[in-house]
């Protein structure tokens, strides 16, 4: 019997809906359940053979427990390595490489001194910054935000110098990046599971959260979603995500990738919705169950990107990866 489990915190109605899913699908020799921990003991296996992982960015015990379980066969999705390592800035910059657009973005120290650091911790980093290119690059308004971490916390609009120092002297001692505006005529979020399933959610950030995947902008077109389809899978591929959301703001035709290092996204049928819930629930069994069939029990079963594979050859340089994306 092969299980597949699913590792979550406060959340409800995802969680709940995955696990009837698979096990209403009465696949034989697969069985679905929240995951149990009594115990976890240095390169034992954990029992399972896929685990989804909801909530280990927000428990370093999980993330332990999870790269045991990885490295003993079990296939966690998404590859808490890779996980542990990625962050919103580095994104930005793989983007640029794979020639999909970004908003321009400058990457901040944090304003405060990290504990267990002194001033000759910093003796490589120049004061003043070089102010006068920074703005000139982002212009304003702009956007800070930690470089890391999802949700809003920390996401301030800037409107001028004196505004940003100000919101940037409160940002103690997170490392910040400060991200160019994209006046958007469209906005998409979009689920990209297991590589292949990918869902265009018309979305508008700027409502309440129980509103923001009520659209009622423009249609947009046919050659515009298939667009948006194709960078979400690029980006994923690159990053090596198997349950991921990708943001895009569409401005004069070109979607920008404004935020897609969103690994435990919101699945909440509350927010998202009756239809987007019911796609996200049936993919993700699928996913899951596609993973736990092909796993071979005692060897390495998470996905890795193309970028950490590529590492090993050379990245291709930018200009051969801009002609394959437009």
């Amino acid at each position: 019997m092969k299980k597949i489990g699913i590792l979550h915190g406060m959340e409800e109605s995802f969680p709940n809906a995955f696990i009837e899913r698979i096990n209403s699908k009465s696949i034989d020799g697969i069985i679905a359940e929240a995951v149990s921990i009594d115990k976890v003991m240095q390169g034992e296996p954990a029992g399972y053979a896929v685990i989804l992982d909801r909530i280990s960015h927000d428990v370093p015990f999980y993330r332990g427990y999870l790269k045991n379980a990885a490295i003993s066969g079990t296939a966690v999705m998404n590859n808490p390595f890779w996980w542990s390592a990625d962050e919103k800035f580095f994104n930005n910059a793989l983007a640029v490489k794979l020639g999909i657009p970004v908003p321009k973005s400058v990457l901040l120290p944090s304003h405060d001194i990290p504990k267990n650091t002194k001033t000759n911790s910093f003796r490589n980093l120049k004061y003043p910054l070089d102010w006068e290119s920074i703005f000139g690059y982002t212009g304003f308004p702009t956007y800070m935000k930690p470089f890391d971490g999802g949700g809003w916390r920390g996401v301030s609009k800037i409107d001028t110098m004196e505004d940003f120092f100000k919101k940037y002297s409160e940002s103690g001692e997170d490392v910040m990046m400060l991200q160019e505006e994209i006046v958007f005529d469209y906005y998409f979020r979009c689920y990209c599971l297991g590589g292949k399933y990918v869902l265009v959610m018309p979305y508008e950030p700027r409502n309440e959260p129980h509103l923001r995947y009520t659209w009622n902008g423009p249609t947009p077109s046919q050659q515009l979603i298939d667009l948006v389809t194709k960078n979400t899978l690029t980006l994923n591929s690159a990053l090596g995500y198997d349950f991921n959301t990708v943001e895009w703001a569409v401005r004069d035709g070109i979607p920008y990738a404004i935020d897609f290092c969103n690994p435990a996204p919101d699945a909440d049928k509350s927010s998202v919705g009756d239809e987007n819930f019911e796609w996200v629930v049936e993919h993700a069994a699928l996913m899951t169950i596609e993973r736990a069939m092909n796993s071979k029990p005692g060897i390495v079963n998470f996905t890795w990107g193309t970028f950490m594979k590529n590492s090993v050859y050379g990245f291709p340089h930018t200009s051969e990866t801009q002609k394959g994306n437009s």
